[in-house]
Parts: C-alpha cells; sequence; structure tokens
C-alpha cells in the first residue's frame, strides 16, 4: 500500500556545450598581474628557471571563458548528474552522508598543501590523525596494524593475495599452495585479484542455507590450499553462523583467512575479525565510514593484519615513538611492495577519522542497529509488492544490512525487466538501484540498502515509488520500457557502447572523430 505522495518531477534539462565549445579566443577568468620592474631586475626571469626540455611548444588546448562562465557551465553539469540527487539506497556501495565540516577540513592548507617528501617534523598533525585512525581500526577489529595505500576494497584484496604469496614463499611453501578458496556470494574482488596474484581459485557453490556447507569447505581444502578470502554477510544479507568453523578448519590445512568487510556496516561493533580467527580484513573507508563514494573517485580500502602478516604490509608506514611524536617506517625487505603511492588517499583517512570520532562506539552500534531495522523494515514491505520476491525466499531467518530481491515474477507476467523498472524509478527522482554483481543467479535482481542515513520517510517513498513503477508495469509496460522520460536524457542506445571509434575520453579525441575545427 502506498503511504507516500508521489512527486512529480523533473531533472534540468540545459543541452550544455563542452567546455571547450563555449571557449572564446582572448576571454580570462583572471589575469596575472605584471611582475614589477624592480622585482623582475632583483629575480631575473622566471622562464630562464625552467629547462628548456621542459618548456611546452605550444600553448596547452585549453577552453578561453570567464570566471562566471566556468561555474555556471559547471553548474549545469552538476544539476544534469544523475546520482545521489534524490533518495540512492544503492546496496553493497553504501550510499551515507558526507558531513560538510569532514570536507572543510580536509580543504584546509595543512592538508592540500602537504608534500609527502616533506620533512616529518612538519607533518606530525596528519601522522597522528593516520596513527589514531589505525589505532580505533585495530580495536573494531581486533588485528594488529592497519594502512591505508589501497585506494578501494579491490586494492586492498590485492593486497591479500600478495602477502599470501609472500607468507608461502618465506615457508617455502609457495609452489606448492596454488589455491585460494571463496564462494559464489564472495565480491568479484576476491578471486579477482587472487587469480591477478597467480592462484588457482575454487569456488564453493550455496547450499540450501544459503552459504556453502562445511563439507563442501573440507573437501575443498588440501596442502594446496592458500588462503580463504570471503565477505560475510553475503549481499543476500545472510550472515554464514560458522565462519568460526570454517576459519579454524582454513587453518587446520595451513592456509590464511581474510575477511572482506565492505558489508560492515551491519555488524559494527558486534563481531571482530581477530575473534573469529582471521589473519587480515579490510574496510571500505569510502563506505562504511562516510567517506564520499563516487566511481573511481576517492576511495580506500583499509587493511589490517595480525602480527605475523604485519612484515608483509606495503610502506611507508606511520609509527609512534617513544617520546610521543610520530614518524614513517619505511617497507622492509620482506614488503610485498606499494599498491599505491606514498600513504594513500590521506584526505579520505582523515574524514573517516572525523567520522568515527564523532561517532563514538555508541553512535557505530547505533548505526549498525539501524541499518539492520531499516533493512527488515524495507522487507516486510518490498515483499507485499506483487511481482517483488526475497533472494533465495525459501529461507526465512532475518537478513543484515541489506537484501537481494527479485523482480523476475514481474518480468515473467509483464516482459518489463528491472533495468526497466530501475529506469522508470528515476523519473520520480529517485536515484537508479544497485542490480547484483555478475553473474546474476537471482533473476531480475535489485538489491536496495538503507544503511543508517535514510529516514523512515526517504525509505517509505523508495518503496512507493517502486510499487507505483510496479503497476505501470502491469497497466502501461511501454511506458515503463521506453523510460526514463523526466530524466536529462532518455533512454540511450547501447550499440556502440563498447566501440573505441564512436566515443572520445579528451578534446583532442573528440576532434579527431568528429572533424571539429579549430576555433
Amino acid at each position: 500500500m502506498i503511504k507516500s505522495k508521489i512527486r512529480k518531477y523533473h531533472a534540468p534539462v540545459w543541452d550544455e556545450p563542452l567546455v571547450m565549445d563555449l571557449s572564446v579566443k582572448g576571454r580570462r577568468g583572471s589575469l596575472a598581474p605584471i611582475t614589477e620592474a624592480e622585482i623582475s631586475k632583483s629575480v631575473g626571469d622566471a622562464s630562464g628557471l625552467l629547462n628548456s626540455a621542459l618548456k611546452r611548444v605550444n600553448p596547452p588546448l585549453l577552453p578561453e571563458i570567464s570566471e562566471f562562465e566556468a561555474q555556471r557551465h559547471y553548474l549545469h553539469l552538476s544539476q544534469q548528474t544523475l546520482g545521489m540527487m534524490g533518495i540512492s539506497l544503492f546496496g553493497t556501495c553504501t550510499m551515507k552522508y558526507n558531513p560538510r565540516v569532514n570536507e572543510r577540513i580536509v580543504g584546509q592548507h595543512f592538508v592540500t598543501e602537504m608534500h609527502p617528501y616533506q620533512s616529518p617534523e612538519t607533518m606530525q598533525g596528519i601522522f597522528e590523525i593516520i596513527y589514531r585512525f589505525d589505532t580505533m581500526l585495530r580495536e573494531l577489529s581486533g588485528l594488529d596494524k592497519f594502512i591505508f595505500q589501497a585506494g578501494g576494497g579491490a586494492d586492498a584484496a590485492y593486497i591479500q593475495a600478495t602477502i599470501t604469496r609472500a607468507y608461502h614463499a618465506d615457508r617455502g611453501e609457495l609452489a606448492q599452495r596454488n589455491e585460494i578458496i571463496t564462494t559464489a556470494q564472495a565480491h568479484p574482488c576476491n578471486p579477482a585479484t587472487a587469480a591477478a596474484a597467480g592462484f588457482k581459485i575454487i569456488t564453493l557453490p550455496l547450499e540450501a542455507d544459503g552459504y556453502p556447507s562445511l563439507e563442501a569447505l573440507k573437501a575443498a581444502l588440501s596442502n594446496r590450499t592458500a588462503a580463504l578470502m570471503v565477505n560475510n554477510p553475503d549481499d543476500i544479507g545472510i550472515y554464514n553462523p560458522n565462519i568460526r568453523q570454517w576459519v579454524d578448519l582454513v587453518h587446520a590445512a595451513g592456509g590464511l583467512c581474510f575477511y572482506d568487510h565492505a558489508n560492515f556496516n551491519g555488524v559494527m561493533t558486534r563481531i571482530r575479525a581477530a575473534d573469529l580467527g582471521f589473519d587480515a580484513c579490510m574496510y571500505m573507508l569510502h563506505k562504511t565510514f562516510g567517506g564520499q563514494k563516487g566511481g573511481g573517485g576517492p576511495a580506500v580500502g583499509a587493511y589490517g593484519c595480525n602480527e605475523k602478516l604485519i612484515k608483509y604490509l606495503p610502506g611507508p608506514r606511520v609509527e609512534k615513538a617513544e617520546d610521543g611524536s610520530f614518524y614513517l617506517e619505511s617497507e622492509g625487505k620482506q614488503s610485498v611492495g606499494r599498491v599505491r603511492e606514498f600513504l594513500g588517499n590521506v584526505p579520505v583517512v582523515i574524514r573517516a577519522y572525523s567520522w568515527t570520532r564523532a561517532m563514538g562506539i555508541e553512535g557505530l552500534r547505533d548505526a549498525a542497529n539501524i541499518s539492520v531495522l531499516a533493512n527488515n523494515y524495507m522487507e516486510k514491505r518490498l515483499l507485499a509488492i506483487p511481482g517483488v520476491t526475497k533472494g533465495l525466499s525459501e529461507l526465512t531467518q532475518r537478513r543484515l544490512e541489506m537484501t537481494r530481491y527479485s523482480l523476475g515474477e514481474l518480468t515473467a507476467e509483464t516482459g518489463v525487466s528491472c533495468i526497466d523498472i530501475q529506469n522508470r524509478m528515476t523519473d520520480f527522482g529517485v536515484d537508479a538501484y544497485w542490480l547484483s554483481h555478475e553473474p546474476w543467479f537471482i533473476p531480475e535482481p535489485f538489491t536496495p540498502e538503507a544503511g543508517e542515513l535514510w529516514s523512515i520517510e526517504d525509505i517509505d517513498y523508495w518503496i512507493d515509488v517502486l510499487e507505483t513503477v510496479c503497476n505501470e508495469a502491469r497497466s502501461n509496460p511501454e511506458l515503463v520500457k521506453t523510460s526514463p522520460h523526466n530524466q536529462v536524457v532518455h533512454r540511450q542506445g547501447g550499440t556502440n557502447l563498447n566501440d573505441p571509434s564512436k566515443w572520445a575520453t579528451t578534446y583532442r579525441a573528440y576532434k579527431r572523430k568528429y572533424g571539429v575545427e579549430n576555433k
């Protein structure tokens, strides 16, 4: 039953040209002052300070526009952005509020003007924040050291894969231990990074309880086992209650255990990776800890491990001296080497530190409780919509921070797909929902996640829009199939999306492909 008033909505449409097409020769946003004669006489010609090999032969191809025109252009583009402008219950990639105070902090000169090669004595504040946040994550995980170099979850998983390789090489067993075990519901970065590091992958299928059985794990274990890499709960919202036994079995076989904590929202302060026996884990600072989340943007996969793996960590690492000061410790000879430059994305670490300090342990627990409560509230309402079923619907246990649902019944009845529904929902000011990792083993999937951010009114409106569109799928399926209608652009054809001759990522390539004349 629809609870909300469905609002009228239409996205701004500016038909905005490329910024290069706004360019007018000679127009400027700012003019550098002419150097006073006395200064020039004293310091000489600045151009002489550059090696001739570094000087441009031709000026850079930049747009020539005024400051106002630049501001207006990018404001128009921001208004045409489809993401995070409405209600975004984006499952597996938690969308939560990024506090503005944190944006102000990382925009200050003592962050933006830092250089990784400057003297450590001048970076004590930054180092202290990194070290303090390291200790916070140690408390949340029970592990012994965290680093923040990884540029996201896949980077962190790759650290684990390379540390697994180094660990077994040290023991003279790498040639033998060449298999990493994961599950069908593990995040794809786990098998992908393990394969990239040279391991063979064993993927355990889901069974009657929604996760692989202990018997399946035992059958996969051998003296070839290098590691277990899993997330728990998984993206269907199911928590494997036998996870401690899994870890014990893998350790008994001689392997390491890595906990992919991308789905940490629902279990914050409830479980700790080390208490379950894991050797290492990772957290998504740009998902769970209040950092921004956006397509390849400023991400950090915080990677932590126990004492026996610290010597393999990338460096440099921030450590605390006996006098209370902080210093950088370079990676040792056994380090797997860097996965990213210097300390990683420090501004995101500062945001996450500020967010965690503001939340406190009580706030983190409240956030976990709200995430679970909101998910189960959504389940009750969503399953009342005809055509919506729960992934692995035969399982009756409560799910955690998100649940994967299916629109398969609606599609069979109307021919309207989950992607059609997704597109049409954006016509009501709701951001496109997350579908599923590939390959789909639940038909026509969608995976909403409320976390602790969204109000009951927002959640109800999102569900009401879904119900409205499901009703439209029955009464007017073509309306849904041809959507969106109220967005910046309507349905785009996907014919040439993978043809590099049809798209351009730079203005130079754009001119070459489409014959644009120089202005």
